[in-house]
């Protein structure tokens, strides 16, 4: 059974650190493209990261650039997204998203709360 599963997420201040992590299992997650997206109340969803499946290549939203790392361990079949920095902007819901050219698999994601 495949799954993604989020955690991390939660209430933080204003230029607080939070670290997302989504732990993948049922399928081989070391050749899939993982990317995190996010959707706030009202708006669109949102790319935020993407990393290869060596995790030799990532990409990153501009507004998240500088504040944001993704990484993946593949031994241990999970991604990491390290939020420092985080504004009242970053509230959303984070998905993680797991892609191999026809395969398409989402987490259920986790809220993230940024006061001011």
């Amino acid at each position: 059974q495949v799954q993604l599963v989020e955690s991390g997420g939660g209430l933080v201040q204003f230029g607080g650190s939070l670290r997302l992590s989504c732990a993948a299992s049922g399928f081989t997650f070391s050749l899939y493209v993982i990317t995190w997206y996010r959707q706030a109340p009202g708006k669109e969803r949102e790319l935020v990261a993407r990393i290869s499946s060596t995790g030799g290549s990532t990409n990153y939203a501009d507004s998240v650039k500088g504040r944001f790392t993704i990484s993946r361990d593949n031994a241990k079949n999970t991604v990491y997204l390290q939020m420092n920095s985080l504004k009242p902007r970053d509230t959303a819901v984070y998905h993680c998203n797991a892609r191999n050219g026809f395969k398409d698999y989402w987490g259920q994601g986790t809220q993230v709360t940024v006061s001011s």
